[in-house]
């Protein structure tokens, strides 16, 4: 018959080795899940990655993702949210968009692109101005059912949590040189486009060009710094345009009444062409 001490040392090896096991499966349950995040972890040879692997994520980018729909279209693992500012709030998202997105509401525009005109404020409607020199478009309802564009769509809702229906249709925006946008306020001071879904609640803008000089977003109260706004130091908080990423910024504060320091501009473009894709959001639906 086994003594007691033999008895004793035989449980203590047998939970030891069942510790040991179970650590181990604990390990490899969380490599699992750091990878599953992809690109979110912080490494430094992934954050530094080739842009060309942003480009896969049409075609199951992230293989961890591939057959997760949602996942796909939300971009998991790439976009990564970075906070800028509190009074406007202001949320810059790195990786937003993918190249292939970018170029494609590019090649949409280009054929279409008009003299860019800004709402009067007695009459609601869009007229030319020296404030705002660029070219622009605004997709029509049908190429809003296009696949890539519901799923561009998709990801402004989720991440700014307005529903897609309170969006109003993307307008898509080209800048060249000496081109620029004067501080303005994205709500409206009128009544008659308040009408028809209601007050701006916050602008998603999205970049679709790389290599431009200048061209930065200004928001003139925010922060308390300086920053290059057009290859000259002025007083707020600028926003350099980088392709795919995306600016969501609020234009009502936490107690519903419009913000007035959530006051922007498009700083001059010094060099290339400066192309964005602009989302205002509604206070209710659009449609």
């Amino acid at each position: 018959m086994a003594s007691p001490m033999k008895i004793v040392f035989g449980l203590l090896t047998f939970v030891t080795v069942g510790m040991i096991i179970g650590a181990l499966f604990q390990l490899a349950f969380i490599r699992r899940l750091e990878d599953s995040y992809g690109t979110d972890f912080p490494s430094h040879r992934r954050m530094h990655e080739s842009q060309n692997v942003v480009n896969l994520q049409l075609s199951g980018g992230i293989s961890h993702w591939a057959n997760d729909k949602d996942a796909v279209i939300l971009r998991l693992g790439y976009v990564k949210p970075e906070i800028i500012g509190w009074s406007p709030r202001i949320i810059v998202y790195h990786n937003f968009l993918s190249m292939e997105e970018c170029d494609y509401l590019r090649a949409i525009a280009s054929p279409r692109l008009q003299i860019s005109t800004v709402v009067d404020t007695k009459t609601g409607k869009g007229i030319k101005s020296d404030v705002r020199t660029s070219s622009g478009m605004f997709l029509n309802p049908e190429e809003r059912k296009y696949p890539m564009i519901q799923a561009i769509e998709k990801r402004i809702s989720v991440y700014s949590q307005i529903p897609v229906e309170n969006g109003e249709l993307i307008q898509v925006l080209r800048y060249e040189k000496n081109q620029f946008y004067r501080p303005h306020h994205d709500y409206f001071s009128d009544t008659f486009n308040l009408k028809r879904g209601g007050q701006r609640v916050a602008t998603m803008l999205m970049y679709l060009s790389d290599n431009v000089e200048g061209g930065e977003t200004y928001f003139p109260v925010a922060g308390s710094g300086e920053c290059s706004c057009g290859g000259k130091m002025v007083k707020g908080l600028c926003v350099k345009p980088n392709k795919g990423d995306a600016v969501l910024f609020w234009s009502m504060g936490l107690d519903g009444q419009s913000d007035p320091n959530s006051i922007h501009g498009g700083c001059e473009v010094l060099g290339g062409e400066k192309w964005s894709a602009t989302k205002w959001m509604r206070q209710r639906t659009t449609s």
